[in-house]
C-alpha cells in the first residue's frame, strides 16, 4: 500500500503535521525523574526519526495533588520546564512535533494526597481521595493552565489535557465520582465547567498559536458515565472554547471491559469515533488497538477520523512510519497488545519497555551497534529466543547460521497464536521471518545442530526451548491424557468434557481454547456487555451469556484462588472470561489416577476438608509445566572448542512458565554483549 491518507500532511490549528500518525500518551518510567530526561530524550528522538507526525508524552501532574505516583511526573515550574528542553530539541532535531499530556490523576493517584470531585474511593488504589473545595477545584483549573504554558515555554508543540481513562476531569464529569453541590456538579452541565474552565484558561495563557488536544472519554464503560449525548455537547463545548484537536479514550481503568489488551479485536472503537467525527469543526483522532498501517489507512480512507494514534506500535517499532513510506510494511515489528513489558510493568512500578522489542525505552543503554568483527554465531533453535538472537546478530553484522530442527519458526509462539484472542503474535512471527530474509541470515530448518556441525564457530548460542513436564501419577499414559501442545497443534481433537491439569498462563490458555465460541466483533461487544451509549449511560449493559462448545475443569495443586498469578493489567479479563465460559475452577486438588472412568481427583478445601470426585471426562490435558531442552547445551559445554562462546538462553535457560518477554529479552541482550 501507499497509505496516501495516512502520510499526507494536516495543519491543526496553525501546527503543520508531516502525516496523520500519532504516537499516543504512555508512561514510562522514564518521565518521574529529571536524572531520567537523557533517556527520554532518546527514546523520543528514535520515533521521531522514524516518522511519527506527532508525539504524546507521557502524563504530567498540573501540581503535586495530581501524582500518580509520590514525586511522580510533573510540570509544575520554571526549571521544570528548562529541564524538558533536552526532550523538545532532541525531537525537533528529527523534524518532529511533540506535544506534553497534562494528567492529573484523582482519585487514581497512588498516594495519599490524592484528591478528587468527591471522597469516593476508586477500586484499583489503596488511598481515599481528599474532595477538592471549591476554591480548591478554581486553583487545579488553573494550574493546568500554567503547566501548559510552562509546556510552551520548554519549546514543546502543543499540550493534550487529559479528560479520559478516569483520571480527575473524567472524574468530575461523571455522576459517579461527582455527588457536588456546588457549581462544579450537581447536573451534567455544571460538571462539564471543570474541563471547560482548564480549556479557556489554557487558551489564554498561551494564546492562539499554541495545539491544544484534549483527550475525551467516547465510552466510559462504567456505571454511572456519561451518555452520548452529554459526550457530543462536551465535544462541542471544548471547541468553543479553544479545543484543536480531540483525541479519544475508551473506557476507564477500573472498567469490568477490556479495551486494549490482546483479546480485544483491533480496530474495535473505530465506528465510535466515526460517530463523533460529524459533530465537531475540529481534528478528531482515533485510538486504541490499532496497531498497522493498513487499519490506519482504512480508518482514514473511510472519513472515520482525521488522525490515528498508535502508542504500544511505536515501543513495538520506532520506525513503523517510515518502513510504511517506504514500502516496507512488511519488515514492521507489530504490537501484539500483550502488556507484558508496557502496562504491566507500569502498574508494578517498573520501567516500561516492549515484549518484541526490549530496546524500547533502553535506546542508550541496550545498543546493537554494527561491529567490524568477523565472528560467525550459530543459533540453535528458532523460537522466540532464536529469533531474537539471529535477528540481533545479523544487525550487528555478524555471519550468522540459525539451525531450527523442525520444519518452521516460532517454537512456543507457534502454539501461542492458536489461542483465541493471541491471533496477533502471527505477526511477530512474520516480522522474524522477514527479518532474517533481509538480513541475509543462513536459516536451515529441519537440521538438527550437531556438535559437529557447530564446530567452526566462534559463539554458539543454545535456545532449543522446552518439552512439556509429565507429572507423575498413576494412568498418566492413558489414552485419554494428553499434553497441551497436541491439543494447540491440532494433532489430538479432544471431546465435550475436559479436565486441564495445571492453571498458569498455558493451563489458562487452554482451558480458553477449548471453551471458545468463533463470533464476530457484535459478538465480542455483547458477551463484555457493550452497549449503544445513546441507550445505555456509559455504554454499559449487560453481558450476553456465553456458549461453551465443551465442559471444562481446571485445576490446580495449590490451594490459592486461580488465576492469581496472571498479569497484572490482563489476568483480571482472562478471569472473566473462564468464568463467563462455565469453566468450573477447582484448587487444592491431588491427582489419583486416570482410568477409563476418568479423572479421580482428592480435593482439599481452604478450611481443610477432604473431598474424592471422579471426573467423568473424555480428555486430560496436561499443562503441568516445562523443562529445558538442554543436552546439546551440557554436550558442547565439555568439549574445548565452543567453551568460552557457548550461551545458553530462552526456555533451555530457564523452562518456568512460557515466558517470551524474557527470551526475547535475553536473546537480544546475549548479543549486545558479544
Amino acid at each position: 500500500m501507499n497509505y496516501p491518507h495516512l502520510l499526507e500532511p494536516i495543519t491543526i490549528g496553525t501546527t503543520t503535521l508531516r502525516n496523520r500518525v500519532v504516537m499516543g500518551s504512555m508512561h514510562t518510567g522514564l518521565e518521574d525523574a529529571f536524572w531520567n530526561l537523557p533517556k527520554l530524550a532518546a527514546y523520543f528522538a528514535e520515533r521521531a526519526k522514524g516518522g511519527a507526525g506527532l508525539i504524546v508524552t507521557g502524563g504530567y501532574s498540573p501540581n503535586i495533588r495530581g501524582h500518580l505516583k509520590p514525586l511522580g511526573s510533573t510540570m509544575s515550574n520554571s526549571l521544570h520546564a528548562a529541564r524538558h528542553r533536552l526532550v523538545t530539541d532532541a525531537v525537533h532535531e528529527h523534524d518532529g512535533r511533540i506535544a506534553l499530556q497534562i494528567l492529573h490523576a484523582g482519585r487514581y493517584g497512588y498516594t495519599p494526597y490524592s484528591v478528587s470531585a468527591s471522597n469516593r474511593k476508586s477500586p484499583i488504589t489503596p488511598f481515599r481521595p481528599t474532595a477538592l473545595s471549591t476554591k480548591g477545584v478554581d486553583r487545579t483549573a488553573t494550574d493546568f493552565a500554567r503547566s501548559a504554558r510552562l509546556a510552551q515555554k520548554a519549546g514543546y508543540d502543543g499540550i493534550e489535557i487529559m479528560g479520559s481513562e478516569g483520571y480527575l476531569i473524567n472524574q468530575f464529569l461523571a455522576a459517579r465520582t461527582n455527588d457536588r453541590t456546588d457549581k462544579w456538579g450537581g447536573s451534567a452541565q455544571k460538571r462539564m465547567l471543570f474541563p471547560l474552565e482548564i480549556v479557556r484558561r489554557t487558551r489564554e495563557l498561551v494564546g492562539p498559536d499554541f495545539l491544544i488536544g484534549y483527550r475525551i472519554s467516547l465510552l466510559d464503560l462504567v456505571e454511572g458515565g456519561q451518555t452520548w449525548e452529554e459526550t457530543v455537547e462536551l465535544a462541542k463545548l471544548l471547541e468553543a472554547a479553544g479545543v484543536d484537536l480531540l483525541n479519544t479514550g475508551i473506557g476507564w481503568h477500573e472498567a469490568r471491559v477490556p479495551t486494549i489488551i490482546t483479546q480485544v479485536p483491533p480496530g474495535a472503537w473505530r465506528d465510535y469515533t466515526a460517530r463523533l467525527k460529524p459533530e465537531v469543526d475540529i481534528a478528531v483522532c482515533a485510538s486504541n488497538r490499532i496497531n498497522t498501517p493498513e487499519m490506519a489507512e482504512s480508518i482514514l480512507a473511510e472519513g472515520g477520523a482525521d488522525l490515528v494514534s498508535m502508542a504500544r506500535p511505536f515501543l513495538a517499532d520506532p520506525e513503523l512510519v517510515n518502513k510504511a513510506a517506504a514500502g516496507r510494511a512488511d519488515e514492521i515489528n507489530t504490537c501484539i497488545a500483550c502488556n507484558q513489558a508496557c502496562l504491566d510493568h507500569i502498574f508494578s512500578n517498573k520501567m516500561s519497555s516492549c515484549l518484541v522489542n526490549p530496546r524500547a525505552c533502553r535506546e542508550t543503554t541496550l545498543i546493537l551497534g554494527p561491529t567490524r568483527s568477523r565472528k560467525r554465531v550459530a543459533v540453535v533453535g528458532a523460537g522466540p529466543a532464536g529469533l531474537s538472537a539471529a535477528v540481533s546478530a545479523a544487525e550487528r553484522g555478524f555471519a550468522t547460521t540459525l539451525f531450527e530442527k523442525s520444519a518452521s519458526l516460532g517454537g512456543q509462539f507457534r502454539l501461542a497464536m492458536e489461542v483465541p484472542g493471541k491471533e496477533d503474535f502471527r505477526e511477530t512471527l512474520r516480522f522474524y521471518t522477514r527479518r532474517l530474509e533481509v538480513l541475509g541470515v543462513d536459516v536451515r530448518l529441519s537440521t538438527e545442530a550437531t556438535a559437529d556441525a557447530l564446530a567452526g564457530f566462534d559463539e554458539v548460542i543454545v535456545s532449543t526451548g522446552v518439552t512439556p513436564r509429565i507429572p507423575s501419577f498413576p494412568g498418566v499414559d492413558h489414552a485419554k491424557v494428553v499434553r497441551y501442545d497436541q491439543v494447540l497443534d491440532g494433532s489430538v481433537q479432544v471431546g465435550r468434557r475436559v479436565a486441564v491439569i495445571g492453571a498458569g498462563g498455558i493451563g489458562v490458555d487452554v482451558s480458553h481454547f477449548l471453551t471458545h465460541s468463533e463470533g464476530d466483533l457484535d459478538d465480542w461487544m455483547a458477551h463484555w456487555g457493550v452497549g449503544d451509549p445513546s441507550l445505555h449511560r456509559g455504554g454499559l449493559t449487560e453481558k450476553k451469556p456465553r456458549t461453551s462448545p465443551r465442559e471444562v475443569w481446571l485445576l490446580q495443586r495449590k490451594t490459592t484462588a486461580i488465576g492469581r498469578g496472571l498479569a497484572k493489567t490482563s489476568g483480571w479479563a482472562h478471569r472473566a472470561v473462564l468464568k463467563d465460559s462455565g469453566v468450573h475452577l477447582v484448587p487444592g486438588v491431588s491427582y489419583d489416577r486416570v482410568d477409563d472412568a476418568g479423572l479421580h481427583i482428592t480435593v482439599t478445601s481452604t478450611s481443610g476438608g477432604v473431598t474424592h470426585e471422579v471426573l467423568e471426562v473424555d480428555h486430560v490435558v496436561l499443562c503441568a509445566g516445562q523443562e529445558s531442552v538442554r543436552g546439546l547445551y551440557d554436550d558442547l559445554a565439555g568439549t574445548d572448542s565452543v567453551a568460552d562462546g557457548l550461551h545458553l538462553i530462552g526456555g533451555a535457560d530457564i523452562a518456568a512458565e512460557l515466558d517470551a518477554k524474557r527470551a526475547i529479552a535475553q536473546g537480544t541482550r546475549t548479543v549486545a554483549a558479544l
